[in-house]
């Protein structure tokens, strides 16, 4: 049952779950499970290890997520070589041939989608809907569909749309924007002093009126907004990303373990929820870890479990 299950997405760390995991998934109950590169070796063997945690939670639907952009950032290396279909790729094909754009854009996701639904995934956090900057960090980089605000939400429309189409599930990226920051929030805060007006008018404009049921927040502080958390942490930026982008869906954290966030874990969790994120995420695998991050989130509320069954009902 969906109630049962508590507010934070983990890692696990290997192609196959050990005693320790299983134990930890059938005890924490996370409301998902997110793989990366170390958990997928194969087709087949993905395929057994999602059906490992579904049949956990007895639950065909139950939510498995992967982080496959494309480019750089590719979870399907062993399975795909997709390193040339970045999104900087997409974002000047579209300026250059919208027809050529169009065709090769929907086939890739198809093919990604294929794939995922192959091995048992049915959530993907794309696309990133980012505004490259000339200073902007080398994180973003070519993972960005490009400068121009608008066109990036055209794309970001246009992902959601197709990746819907084939039975994946979205969850765009990094709200209310990353472009701006200038170091990797990874290993550092990034601090953005621009003004509201143009924040809204580029950075925040592409996240606007997105049909995706997930968002996942960015470890930024926008000085201006709020002097002292970032937006994953900050009351203000979590009522501005309801309010004004009007994003009505499941607001999960990014990793929650990134050096971006000042705190010891449990009070990143705590701020973050207080804040109005409504799932942790962490990715790392450490167990340690993990049980912190178990231990201090909550089970689900009526909201959650709501937008989950909206969730469920897109997958039957």
């Amino acid at each position: 049952m969906i109630s049962n299950r508590r507010c934070f997405i983990t890692g696990i760390k290997g192609t196959s779950l050990n005693k320790k995991e299983v134990y930890f998934l059938k005890k924490y109950k996370p409301w998902g499970v997110i793989l990366f590169s170390r958990n997928i070796k194969n087709i087949d063997q993905c395929k057994i290890l999602t059906e490992s945690i579904k049949k956990i939670f007895n639950d065909k639907k139950y939510p498995i997520l992967i982080d496959e952009e494309g480019g750089r950032v590719s979870r399907l290396d062993n399975i795909i070589n997709t390193s040339m279909f970045s999104a900087e790729y997409f974002g000047n094909l579209y300026k250059q041939n919208y027809k050529k754009f169009n065709l090769y854009y929907k086939i890739y996701i198809k093919q990604i989608s294929y794939l995922l639904n192959s091995i048992g995934v049915n959530i993907n956090t794309v696309p990133m809907l980012d505004v490259r900057r000339d200073n902007s960090s080398k994180i973003i980089g070519n993972r960005s569909f490009g400068k121009n605000s608008r066109i990036v939400s055209k794309i970001g429309n246009f992902s959601i749309e197709h990746f819907h189409k084939h039975g994946i599930l979205t969850m765009i990226k990094h709200i209310p924007g990353h472009g701006l920051a200038k170091v990797d929030s990874h290993k550092l805060t990034p601090i953005v002093e621009n003004k509201l007006k143009q924040l809204n008018k580029i950075d925040f404009f592409p996240f606007k009126n997105k049909k995706s049921l997930l968002a996942m927040t960015a470890h930024i502080l926008y000085k201006n907004l709020d002097r002292k958390y970032p937006a994953t942490l900050s009351r203000k930026i979590i009522k501005l990303i309801r309010n004004t982008i009007k994003f009505k869906g499941i607001l999960v954290t990014d990793d929650i373990s990134m050096k971006g966030l000042k705190y010891k874990l449990p009070e990143n969790i705590k701020k973050a929820l207080e804040a109005g994120c409504n799932l942790i995420l962490h990715c790392n695998a450490n167990y340690k870890e993990m049980l912190i991050v178990a231990k201090n989130s909550p089970k689900v509320n009526g909201f959650i479990i709501k937008k989950t069954s909206q969730l469920y009902k897109f997958l039957s």
